[in-house]
């Protein structure tokens, strides 16, 4: 027998009983682009790994570790795309879309890492992402929060999360803090660890986001970015925080919050929970106003944040806060009582479809005798099973069996059908 092929390491399956809790958070994602105005937009998978390495940094764990890359029959090097705004400007400097106009964009799909699988990580991993082009105020970051402040609202999380902010300045300003830093650290040289020293000359302020606890005392007491920070980033920041405040949004500033992505400038922030252990980051995002030019556009202030959608499903398990109509089981299970009446069966399942569209209908395939029947329809989690004899076929009528509760069976004509359908299982719901 040969060796059964199995899933990659940190790639998982989506299995049927979970498909309903993504289908139930994506479609609220959904409807709230939506209200906010926010357009969606599709990029491939595959990208030229130069655009990774341009705009992502080159000395980041993302670029030197993680992502997937291989070169092709054409000697060309790819890459799957590790995360979605380098790809999203790639495709909105491709066709058009910054020229002399603002864009709101928003996307879903899959990312690749090659990290190390752990509960909330994966290397085949599923982001949410805004992106907003064009607008260098602060009111377009404001709304960016916002915006994720009600999908928080929306899915009950809004207690169980906390707004994070910092600024990281100009690049000017951050080039001078960076000065700051690094002769910081080389005083404290004997302190950081091996990761800390080979970041100490290429990228010095992910020191910052370091979580070993021996680095505690030296990192809380390093020099801060946000006393370094130019007057028109102060100005920008102090705007956006009284424009939260406002719209009675809490906020903690954390001077350690630099993101891992080197495009990042001004704006920057995380949702974290703490119900999440170390996986406590939920949403993170910020400003890339350099990010258009970089990949060769016209310079083009930016603004989004990425969430991942595993992280959050899981979070909401975890708090126990699934709507159960994220798992709305199926309505109705219809079955003729043997062979002779299972063409009927089928005609009555699709008439159902075509009055009643918001009901789930399973219609019995397969055969049996009627007592295996009436077990697969018990199975498929129906609330209602339909039962089509030759006296029903007679009588255009439909035997309704109630297959979650203690009820008496109905007869009904099968032309009220629809409507008595929907008031049972409106009341059943109540």
């Amino acid at each position: 027998m040969s060796k059964k092929i199995q899933a990659i390491r940190g790639m998982n399956d989506l299995l049927p009983e979970q498909s309903p809790v993504w289908q139930y958070v994506e479609s609220q994602v959904q409807a709230l682009m939506k209200r906010y105005g926010y357009d969606e937009i599709r990029t491939p998978i595959v990208e030229q790994t130069a655009l990774f390495s341009r705009s992502i940094g080159e000395v980041t764990d993302i670029v030197e570790k993680e992502m997937y890359s291989f070169d092709d029959r054409n000697g060309d090097s790819l890459s799957l795309r590790p995360e979605g705004t380098a790809s999203t400007v790639r495709a909105a400097m491709e066709h058009g879309l910054l020229y002399n106009q603002t864009q709101r964009l928003w996307y879903k799909g899959p990312m690749f890492r090659h990290e190390r699988p752990q509960k909330g990580r994966y290397r085949q991993f599923h982001q949410v992402g805004v992106e907003a082009y064009g607008l260098d105020g602060p009111d377009i970051d404001a709304e960016v929060i916002l915006l994720s402040a009600r999908l928080w609202k929306q899915l009950g999380l809004f207690e169980h999360v906390t707004l994070e902010l910092n600024s990281l300045g100009s690049n000017a300003a951050r080039a001078a803090y960076r000065d700051t830093l690094v002769a910081y650290f080389e005083r404290h040289r004997e302190v950081l660890d091996d990761d800390s020293l080979r970041r100490l000359g290429s990228n010095p302020l992910r020191i910052l986001d370091s979580k070993n606890p021996a680095m505690a005392d030296m990192l809380a007491d390093a020099p801060q970015l946000m006393d370094h920070l130019d007057a028109e980033s102060r100005e920008h920041f102090d705007a956006l925080t009284a424009r939260l405040t406002a719209a009675g949004i809490d906020y903690v500033i954390n001077p350690r919050l630099v993101r891992g992505l080197d495009y990042y400038c001004r704006t920057v922030f995380e949702w974290t929970t703490d119900a999440l252990g170390s996986q406590g980051t939920v949403c993170a995002g910020g400003r890339y106003d350099g990010l258009v030019e970089q990949l060769g556009g016209k310079p083009t202030p930016a603004v989004g944040f990425a969430m991942g959608i595993e992280r959050l499903i899981l979070l909401l398990e975890t708090l126990n806060i699934v709507p159960a109509a994220a798992r709305r089981p199926l309505d109705v299970y219809v079955l003729g009582m043997d062979a002779t009446t299972d063409g009927i069966a089928m005609a009555l399942a699709e008439r159902l479809r075509d009055e009643a569209a918001d009901l789930g209908v399973q219609l019995h395939c397969g055969g049996g005798s009627f007592k295996s029947r009436i077990k697969k329809a018990d199975r498929s989690g129906a609330r209602i099973a339909l039962l089509l004899g030759e006296s029903e076929q007679q009588n255009a009528q439909v035997t309704v069996k109630f297959l979650r509760d203690e009820r008496e069976q109905l007869v009904v004509d099968q032309q009220d059908l629809a409507a008595t359908l929907s008031s049972l299982l409106s009341a059943a719901t109540a």
